[in-house]
């Protein structure tokens, strides 16, 4: 068999980047990037090159599992449906939880099927890597713009001035803004004579790339954008222009932000009053400027309030939703907010219930990961006792992860849909194993809705699937059992339900020029004998506003531009007055305990944050050996001064405690670290019995989510708080015992 060539959108994080793959047989022999890719241009990171690594990988699960042993598909799925109808049965829906993981994002099956398992479940008990990660900036777009993924991303093609916090786009390619190669981008900016300004606690990469560097304390980012805008209003400087007539309580800003003067914040900050001032002067002087802040300004307790700020200075700049701001994307399929309307929706409902044991809020569906152990250890009425994972380790990723260990082997029954046996799915008493990416198709319905331009790409599969069952069939066989139509339904009948209703919901979008039609013939316009994800692909691109079908995006293996962002005010807000609400109440009324922290003393307390690393966004990208090739980099960053005055050596061991736990980790002494601060990375821990990932075991590395405190959250989204986590530091001596 001769090679042959394939092109696809790498499904590591959320670049989008396409790449070129030639092919013998079934192994891929070359990975590059795809010159002709219409958003990289054959731009490609390292972690493309654990593609074939990852298909090969003999760790990675092709047969399911049950109490551990390989089984028969039917046998696999007889058993989840004889375990969750038990659960089912004795404690109802909320009784079975889910937890979704990162990876279901970048999953075209898992992003059109999990929701459908998830109805036909209907429990309250839904869990995702989003509350430890970016609720609270789908919290605040929400109340802002009506829809929680109208995230405004900056244009940073056109922009000359960008001001970035708690962001390293260098090593995650772009989060909540798909932009391959911001490397170069933000040179871009610098070459046509723009800045890039960066606030971020350690010296990233994306920081030393920037015009200039600011330390910053964790936590207080909220404290130096309220004094941004103060200093705006203070001098005169605020410019919203038409943005004013379309925004709803725009006059309320300038006095919550009275009390937030750079001389008020800066003992708080770390950052000297004159450089806010400065700072917001050359932010206000900018002809096109854009603020972007990340997960760094998520994962704290004031993580809603630093992103509705975020959005806030943009609109007082004039710079929302104008070329060079901070804009909309317009996506092909998927997006609730492709069509303009005229602004009135229903907007947002939060808090429609609320966790069972602490009483935290729903958001979008979800509860909170933080109370997960706490719903599944704690008896009572209501007491989760199983749990379905879909690609995901919330053993490592959330916080107190030892805690919800131990509540995982409590559990009376879990199954996952995972590729690996890692540090959550080992406790599973079935386990059904995804496919490799080059054993499924691929279109970003997610991603694309925060592009830094509008594009689409469909990548069909390369390979057939080993065992000849594609994965969304296996989410419908799962919705199949929650709904009590037992392991041996018509999945076929079932995905034809699910086209129909996909079909149903996009005529009946007011906005939508397809609004009153059939949705019969949507459904018939499709290619007779096309399925699957496929299908509801097509049926989602010829009913969004680009005038795509699947076939045009077949025809075009490299993607297809459809242009740079355009202003779409106030057409993509979905809010009950047609607006902006700069000012949501639930937001303002969280202003005061931002306000009560101005007064917390900074007595030399040292502070624990994560890192990102370009190689390892995800725990299962540790089992790939050229992802986790070189030096360690599971290491404590640790400001010199820091290390003198606790007696760490370069090198050497740290005991790091909190409140939560106690790990030991090597200690790499830098300046790249805001001194106070201390800085371990996330994912790692995977010398625990049980996890069948050899790689990752010899590179073990530790669990920073062990000192993570699962009672704090940010209130008004639930997201943990994983940055800004009060540390002990100590030496570990020779003869000093390990942590039990």
């Amino acid at each position: 068999m001769s090679p042959r060539t394939a092109y696809r959108t790498c499904p590591f994080c959320e670049a989008t980047c396409g790449l070129e793959l030639t092919l013998d047989g079934d192994r891929v022999t070359r990975v590059r990037g795809d010159d002709d890719d219409v958003h990289s241009h054959g731009f490609l990171c390292p972690k493309a090159t654990g593609v074939q690594a990852l298909h090969d990988d003999p760790d990675r699960l092709r047969t399911p599992l049950v109490g551990g042993r390989p089984a028969s598909w039917e046998e696999a799925l007889a058993a989840v449906d004889d375990g969750l109808s038990r659960v089912l049965e004795a404690g109802g829906r909320d009784a079975v939880a889910v937890y979704l993981g990162n990876p279901s994002a970048h999953n075209l099956e898992s992003m059109i099927y999990a929701p459908v398992m998830l109805k036909a479940l209907g429990s309250r008990n839904l869990y995702s890597a989003s509350t430890v990660d970016q609720r609270p900036k789908e919290v605040s777009s929400g109340l802002m713009f009506g829809a929680g993924l109208s995230v405004p991303v900056p244009d940073v093609d056109r922009c000359d001035h960008l001001l970035i916090l708690g962001a390293n786009p260098l090593a995650s390619n772009g989060s909540l803004l798909t932009a391959p190669d911001m490397r170069g981008r933000l040179r871009a900016i610098r070459e046509r004579g723009g800045k890039v300004v960066v606030f971020d606690p350690r010296r990233s990469r994306t920081a030393e790339e920037a015009s200039e560097h600011h330390f910053i304390r964790p936590g207080t980012d909220a404290l130096l954008l309220f004094a941004l805008a103060h200093v705006l209003y203070a001098e005169g400087l605020t410019a919203p222009g038409r943005l004013a007539g379309l925004c709803a309580g725009l006059e309320e800003i300038e006095p919550l932000a009275a009390p937030f003067t750079p001389e008020a914040v800066a003992p708080a900050c770390g950052i000297p009053a004159p450089e806010i001032r400065r700072v917001a002067r050359e932010l206000a002087g900018a002809q096109r400027a854009a603020v972007y802040g990340r997960i760094g300004t998520c994962t704290q307790e004031f993580g809603t309030l630093a992103s509705w700020l975020v959005d806030v200075l943009n609109v007082l700049t004039g710079n929302l939703d104008r070329p060079g701001g901070a804009m909309f994307t317009r996506a092909a399929a998927g997006s609730r907010t492709a069509h303009d309307g005229d602004g009135r929706g229903r907007g947002v409902r939060l808090g429609r219930w609320r966790s069972r044991v602490r009483g935290l809020d729903e958001t979008y569906g979800e509860l909170p990961v933080a109370c997960l152990a706490e719903e599944i250890d704690t008896p009572g009425e209501g007491q989760v006792r199983a749990l379905i994972t879909l690609a995901g380790n919330p053993a490592l990723s959330t916080p107190n992860s030892g805690r919800l260990a131990r509540a995982l082997e409590s559990l009376d029954f879990m199954v996952s849909v995972d590729i690996y046996v890692n540090e959550t799915t080992r406790h599973a008493d079935v386990i059904l194993p995804g496919a490799s990416p080059l054993e499924k198709p691929h279109y970003d319905l997610a991603l694309y809705q925060l592009a830094v331009r509008n594009v689409a790409n469909y990548s069909p599969p390369p390979l057939a699937p080993a065992d000849g069952r594609p994965e969304w069939r296996t989410l419908l066989a799962l919705a199949a059992i929650v709904a009590g139509q037992g392991p041996d339904a018509d999945l076929g009948a079932l995905d034809d339900m699910v086209a129909q209703e996909v079909a149903r919901r996009q005529t009946s979008d007011p906005a939508s020029p397809l609004s009153g039609q059939d949705p019969s013939a949507l459904l018939d316009a499709c290619p007779a004998d096309r399925r699957g994800p496929e299908r509801i692909l097509d049926v989602m691109l010829r009913a969004g506003p680009h005038d795509l079908t699947l076939d045009a995006l077949l025809a075009a293996p490299h993607g297809i531009d459809l242009g740079p962002l355009e202003p779409r005010l106030p057409g993509v807000l979905r809010t009950p007055s047609g607006k902006v609400e700069l000012a949501p109440a639930p937001i303002v009324a969280d202003v005061e305990r931002l306000r009560a922290a101005l007064a917390r003393p900074v007595n030399g307390q040292v502070v624990l944050i994560g890192r990102r690393h370009l190689r390892s966004n995800n725990s299962w990208m540790h089992n790939l050996e050229p992802l986790v090739k070189g030096k360690d980099r599971c290491t404590m960053h640790v400001h010199p001064s820091d290390a003198a005055r606790f007696e760490l050596e370069d090198g050497a061991p740290a005991r790091v405690s909190s409140a939560a736990g106690t790990v030991e980790v090597p200690v790499e002494v830098t300046e790249d670290v805001m001194a106070g601060v201390v800085s371990i990375p996330h994912g790692w821990g995977h010398d625990v019995d049980g996890v069948e990932m050899r790689v990752a075991s010899a590179h073990a590395g530790t669990n920073s989510n062990v000192l993570a405190d699962e009672t704090l959250v940010d209130p008004l989204s639930g997201n943990a708080v994983l940055n800004g986590i009060p540390v002990e530091l100590a030496p570990v001596r020779a003869a000093e015992p390990a942590p039990a």
